[in-house]
């Protein structure tokens, strides 16, 4: 049985389009070294999220926005729950996103970011690691536009301004009264177009194959894994496929030490139509590919499903 692709980002991306094409039809996951995010800026990233989940409970409650749907600043412990399941998941965030000028066209669409004034340093590290990622991210979107026959410049005006989110996630030592059944992330599928990830090598991070069974996924010291979210499914008709994935607890001494990491959640445009690419939809069945939907409607539609809306 093949496994999940684990490419390096540093080589002309011909060399890895159809590999990382590959893993994503068949597993919805790639794992992506030399990315070109520095270390340092993962570090003090790492550094300034473990500070303000350190704060004080009222602290950071503080910077929870009612009605906000948890799409920038705090979302406490215990809000969000996977879709269809029946308990909270086990963890606690922070949301940075898109900050636009005044009057930008799109502005209606994201929210002005807030950030903690307790931590020095905090916007401008979390500036720092949401450009990177994008940068990141752009060239992933390369590849998969290469392996779909599109020119390889697709997908930069489709994300372009796009509503991606950064989170900064935050599961805590598993406690004795953590209710039955929950687990840190329960299963479920991403939103939006590609998912980057920082900080899985601390095992947990398990995704479902096609044949039905959990599978781990491995991750080397310092890589991002990469997983395809709904929005992509929807526009290449589930030729790349999103795929249910969840963090389970860990046992031992390891459940008794935190847990941080930081997705990066790369959206469409919230006026981009996602609309099934042609070469995607085969001959006579026109009829079965998804309708048209904006992508804002369609994460709207998915947050109310999942409790943040």
């Amino acid at each position: 049985m093949t496994d999940i692709a684990s490419v390096s980002l540093d080589q002309p991306l011909e060399n890895i389009a159809d590999e990382i094409g590959r893993s994503f039809s068949e597993f919805g996951f790639a794992v992506i070294r030399d990315h070109g995010i520095p270390q340092d800026l993962i570090d003090r990233a790492e550094a300034k999220s473990k500070e303000f989940f350190a704060l004080p409970e009222d602290v950071k409650r503080s910077y929870h926005i009612s009605g906000g749907g948890g799409a920038r600043g705090y979302t406490p412990f215990g809000t969000e729950k996977a879709k269809d399941a029946e308990v909270i998941d086990l963890k606690e965030f922070w949301h940075v996103g898109r900050s636009l000028p005044e009057g930008h066209p799109l502005a209606e669409y994201m929210a002005p970011n807030i950030w903690p004034s307790e931590i020095e340093g905090f916007k401008e590290t979390f500036d720092e690691l949401y450009s990177a990622f994008e940068t990141a991210g752009a060239r992933v979107l390369e590849a998969i536009a290469l392996h779909l026959g599109l020119d390889r410049g697709y997908f930069a005006p489709t994300v372009k301004d796009g509503n991606s989110v950064m989170r900064l996630l935050h599961y805590p030592p598993l406690g004795e009264g953590a209710p039955d059944g929950a687990i840190r992330a329960a299963a479920h599928g991403d939103i939006n177009t590609i998912t980057l990830l920082l900080g899985a090598e601390e095992g947990g991070l398990e995704l479902l194959t096609k044949q039905g069974e959990w599978k781990a996924v491995d991750v080397p010291e310092g890589a991002l894994v990469i997983n395809v979210g709904d929005m992509l499914d929807r526009l290449t008709n589930s030729k790349l496929r999103s795929t249910t994935h969840r963090v389970v607890n860990p046992q031992g001494e390891s459940a008794k030490r935190s847990r941080f990491s930081m997705p990066f959640f790369l959206h469409f445009r919230p006026d981009y139509v996602i609309e099934t690419l042609d070469s995607c939809i085969e001959e006579g069945r026109e009829s079965e590919a998804p309708e048209p939907i904006s992508s804002h409607e369609f994460l709207q539609q998915r947050l109310r499903e999942i409790n943040l809306a």
